[in-house]
């Protein structure tokens, strides 16, 4: 070794030599630091522990409410998130989710006897079921940090890190962040020997994983530790400052509480008043601020509020803008209840639309979903204006909404009225981008999102310039449970459905897509989603299916269609449209993959093979 650096030193200048001296200086440290970090998995014996429970232990003591580490009911879930967290910073000094099976019973031990610091006379094993050799125990034989990244796809790894990288403190963060790691967890570590008491199960290899290494303040931080690991923990105080809060926050609360009943008896004395005048003056519009006794509105949506402008107007106005709801003023009819164009005092034209079969029962429900919807804007959703609640004699309860009326009527108008000009595809192509941005807010804009239910040509409107309004939100459902919903009823309409709906009640965002695809289908070919042939139904997307299978995806477009594209660029629109209505659910796209691909071009992928099998390109993934 000498020699060589002699014979370096005698070719090279001085400074190359200390070059070389200091790179061979830092591998050498690098080498020694790592060796001095890392703890070897395979040299621990058998009655030592490489897991640090002083770190959990630590936490507790903290916590001024310390005792009630085990005294709740979900004791045993509180200790089976305690040994994960401590299993995750394992994971982020050493790169191993468990230690070796030969440490099982020395880790368990010290588990167990730092339980019985906080909780007298309590056995893990007995109490909850949990077994010692559990604590080694892998997941589909994933040991390593080098193990888990290699099974999970980078672009897997990135959404990780765009959600769950911040602060989790609060619920919303959270939720977000642990429904990505749910939807890792069931795609790529769904082992068939897990089970839900099994402390080191695949479930919790996200978590531990996403802890260590994704979000930027670790396991020990108690936002992580809440949201990753279901552990409560309170911010630390003095005995002092504790016991000034109890006796600040008795003495307001005491004040808060009189001036609380002071505020509710003022409030009836005000309404019983303002209740008596009503009687003697009739306004023209009440502000949504003036929604009274009609709902009881609680708004618990996260990022939805109270709209500010949405009026709610009383019967009289109603028809007196309709002429008394004159059968000349019908401009669309439905399942759910007849629309009506309307002139309100203003000289500002709008649609009314009247819902069938309604009583008073469902009034709240109704006008709280009303305010939800109200509060959405965007450029490509039908906005509300108002709505009306009233039982009018022989003409039984009556539920209305208020929105501007589109000039250009319907898609449904344009495609298969009766002597209407052709659409030049720009117009088209204009009509499927817009509705497309619009679904795409609803389901990806919000939370929670806001599935539809029923898309089709006469539910998306058109304004003077033919820019798309999705409209019908009486059919809109708000799901506040995810983005999926098993439904009992199913709503929609026949030729638009997804299959997945119409026959388990399964709905998703993705039913949507469905229904979008048809809508762009329809868009193409100029045909109605169902037609009828000698007494036999023909649907749409079979026919589309068929055309493409045979490679003929260029029969689809509709005969003399102005200004219309290149054969490959009207290829292409016919293959995201089967695409988007694929039988199998997985296999479509989303609303804002497909406005990337309308806004930025066509991807060079082989789309017509993933329409007839199930997908796997990275297009139609979640």
């Amino acid at each position: 070794m000498k020699f060589s650096l002699i014979n370096i030193l005698k070719r090279s200048t001085l400074s190359t030599f200390f070059t070389l001296v200091a790179v061979l200086t830092f591998f050498e440290i690098s080498i020694s630091t790592a060796y001095c970090q890392r703890i070897s998995n395979e040299t621990l014996v058998k009655d030592s522990c490489p897991l640090n429970f002083d770190i959990l232990r630590n936490l507790v003591n903290e916590d001024p409410a310390r005792t009630e580490f085990g005294s709740i009911t979900t004791k045993c879930q509180n200790i089976l998130g305690g040994i994960h967290l401590v299993q995750s910073k394992y994971l982020q000094t050493n790169g191993y989710f468990v230690p070796p099976p030969i440490t099982s019973e020395a880790c368990w031990e010290s588990y167990q006897k730092l339980i019985g610091e906080f909780v007298n006379d309590f056995d893990i094993e007995t109490s909850c079921g949990y077994h010692a050799e559990w604590i080694s125990k892998t997941c589909m034989n994933v040991t390593s940090r080098a193990q888990f990244e290699s099974l999970i796809p980078g672009t897997k790894l990135n959404k990780l890190r765009y959600y769950c990288t911040q602060s989790l403190d609060k619920s919303f963060a959270c939720g977000m962040c642990t429904s990505k790691l749910f939807r890792l967890r069931k795609v790529y570590l769904d082992d068939i020997d897990d089970t839900a008491g099994n402390i080191s199960a695949c479930s919790w290899y996200p978590n531990m994983y996403t802890a260590a290494f994704v979000n930027q303040f670790g396991p020990t931080d108690r936002a992580t530790a809440k949201c990753l690991f279901s552990m409560e923990f309170k911010p630390k105080k003095s005995s002092s400052r504790q016991h000034r809060s109890i006796i600040a926050g008795v003495t307001v609360g005491s004040l808060v509480g009189l001036l609380g009943a002071l505020a509710v008896i003022l409030f009836l004395l005000m309404r019983r008043r303002k209740k008596n005048k009503k009687e003697k003056i009739n306004p023209v519009m009440e502000k949504n601020d003036s929604v009274k006794d009609e709902t009881s509105l609680v708004f618990g949506f996260g990022l939805y509020s109270k709209s500010t402008s949405l009026i709610k107007f009383k019967i009289d106005e109603i028809k007196n803008a309709t002429t008394n709801f004159s059968r000349k003023n019908i401009i669309g009819m439905g399942g759910y209840g007849n629309v009506y164009k309307g002139i309100l005092p203003d000289g500002s034209e709008v649609a009314i639309k009247r819902f069938k079969n309604c009583s008073v029962a469902g009034d709240a429900n109704f006008v709280h979903e009303v305010e939800v919807i109200a509060s959405v804007k965007h450029v490509n959703l039908v906005a509300l204006r108002g709505f009306c609640t009233a039982t009018v004699p022989l003409g039984g309860h009556q539920r209305l909404i208020v929105c501007d009326l589109m000039q250009n009527g319907s898609l449904h108008d344009h495609l298969f009225g009766s002597g209407k000009k052709k659409l030049s595809w720009p117009v088209r192509q204009k009509i499927a981008l817009g509705t497309a941005r619009g679904l795409a807010y609803l389901h990806h804009g919000l939370h929670p999102a806001i599935i539809h239910r029923d898309i089709k040509a006469s539910n998306i409107l058109l304004d003077e310039t033919f820019e798309p309004k999705v409209a019908d939100f009486g059919l809109a459902k708000i799901n506040s449970e995810g983005t999926t919903h098993l439904s009992t009823r199913v709503a929609g309409t026949l030729g638009y459905v997804a299959p997945e709906y119409a026959l388990y009640g399964q709905l998703t965002q993705k039913s949507d897509v469905y229904s979008f695809g048809v809508v762009l289908l329809e868009l193409l070919s100029g045909k109605k989603a169902n037609s009828s042939n000698e007494g036999k139904i023909l649907r749409l997307t079979d026919w589309a299916w068929e055309l493409v299978q045979q490679g003929k995806a260029l029969d689809v477009i509709e005969q003399g269609m102005p200004e219309i594209k290149s054969p490959e660029a009207m290829e292409q629109y016919v293959f995201i449209a089967v695409l988007c209505c694929h039988p199998v659910l997985h296999a479509r796209p989303t609303m804002d993959q497909i406005v990337k691909i309308f806004e930025t071009g066509f991807p060079a992928l082989s789309v017509p093979g993933a329409c007839l099998v199930p997908c796997n390109i990275e297009v139609c993934s979640d």
